[in-house]
């Protein structure tokens, strides 16, 4: 598939399995409620329904957050990278649920494990690796991985609950 063909599903691949899947910014807005400044996925290079996912966050000086983390040395707050993981983990749960469009949200629930490697400084791209350890139908357990250049940055498990948005 060209990268300019829009995926928008599972492929059977040829060991009769779900090949994965990749989603451009415009899918991962559909996906995700988040809007900037709190978007932190901007696109996904692999999804594997049921599985794992492969997300990509370009990392940029003009983010809000390095005006005042670290002046002079800015880097990316350990908390956002544990953010833009579970943000491709809400996405995973979402289209392996089949709850796209749906409305669903996921809502962090516990955070456990978390430990940062390395800093994630402008201009670089952080891979976000993130999978299930547990899932059920409203509560699900993940392990996460950031990466810049193939090193960890942060290693985390958390868990999530898919809920209903509020009622305004």
């Amino acid at each position: 598939m060209s990268e300019d063909t829009p995926n928008t599903g599972a492929a059977a691949s040829s060991d009769g399995g779900a090949a994965p899947v990749s989603f451009d910014i415009q899918r991962v807005l559909h996906t995700l409620p988040h809007r900037y400044p709190l978007l932190l996925v901007d696109r996904v290079a692999a999804l594997t329904i049921g599985e794992t996912i492969h997300a990509v966050k370009a990392v940029t000086f003009n983010e809000q957050f390095f005006q005042g983390h670290f002046p002079g040395r800015p880097i990316m707050p350990g908390v956002l990278q544990i953010e833009a993981l579970a943000q491709a983990a809400a996405i995973l749960a979402i289209e392996t649920l089949e709850l796209s469009g749906s409305g669903k949200l996921v809502y962090f629930m516990a955070i456990e494990e978390a430990k940062f490697r390395a800093p994630v400084e402008p201009g670089c791209l952080l891979d976000l690796h993130v999978g299930f350890v547990q899932k059920r139908a409203r509560v699900c357990k993940f392990w996460g991985r950031a990466e810049v250049n193939g090193k960890v940055t942060c290693d985390v498990k958390f868990t999530a609950m898919v809920a209903d948005p509020p009622s305004v």
